[in-house]
């Protein structure tokens, strides 16, 4: 009994993954009629002007809060004397 009941579970979990369609390779896709066409050209002009509603957001710092207000300028004077350090 447990054979057929684990044989069951078995083929109902694959039986739904041979359903689905894999393409093979070399296997050409179907045409597309004019309307699908016209359905995706209006899905990318849909993207696209949504794209342009998302606000420029400038340079983020996170660690802003943390470090001081002298910490950035000091970093940025040590990469020019790291050069000229006498050996």
């Amino acid at each position: 009994m447990r054979i057929i009941l684990v044989a069951a579970t078995i083929l109902a979990l694959t039986g739904t993954a041979f359903a689905q369609h894999v393409p093979k390779y070399g296997e050409v896709d179907k045409d597309k009629s004019p309307s699908d066409i016209a359905a995706e050209k209006a899905a990318e002009r849909a993207y696209n002007r949504s794209l342009g509603n998302i606000p420029d957001k400038g340079p983020s710092d996170p660690w802003g809060a943390v470090r001081g207000p002298d910490a950035v300028k000091t970093a940025t004077k040590s990469k020019g004397k790291a050069s000229t350090a006498p050996n």
